[in-house]
């Protein structure tokens, strides 16, 4: 259900950087969606078989673990990659490491300082990059604001 359901809203296999990524109705199916989800009325685990990589230049545990619990109760697994395991800029260019990521994950959840390298990141892999905080954006977390100013 699930995987029909991003297939049908024509999510799937989409980069999410910014809430203006996402038309109207695409915010407003997104939104009932997750609440579906939440709610519990859902039982497959689109992501088994999946592996997600979660880059974060900025740490921070909340987001960290949201991720990884929601990306486990749908199935997939993830490689955390904090500043020091990946020096964009410094060891590597954001495009390369776009690329070596590309060959092992399914998906990439970035948490960066720049909003700019996250589309240069976004622009180099062939996987769907996820924004989970840049300095001009958290998409994400205004997702989930919305749910709950919904469920008020």
């Amino acid at each position: 259900m699930i995987a029909a359901v991003t297939r049908e809203m024509g999510l799937q296999g989409r980069d999410f950087l910014d809430i203006a990524d996402l038309a109207p109705a695409e915010l407003r199916s997104v939104l009932q969606f997750a609440h579906a989800i939440k709610a519990g009325r859902w039982a497959e685990r689109p992501l088994q078989g999946k592996h997600v990589a979660m880059l974060f230049q900025k740490p921070s545990h909340r987001t960290r673990v949201s991720f990884e619990v929601g990306i486990a109760r749908l199935g997939g697994t993830t490689t955390s990659l904090g500043e020091q395991d990946v020096q964009l800029g410094r060891r590597e260019s954001v495009g390369d490491a776009a690329r070596v990521l590309d060959r092992y994950v399914d998906a990439i959840v970035a948490r960066m300082r720049s909003h700019a390298d996250l589309i240069q990141l976004a622009e180099a892999a062939e996987k769907p990059v996820i924004n989970a905080l840049t300095d001009r954006s958290h998409p994400c977390q205004i997702l989930a604001d919305l749910m709950t100013l919904e469920e008020a």
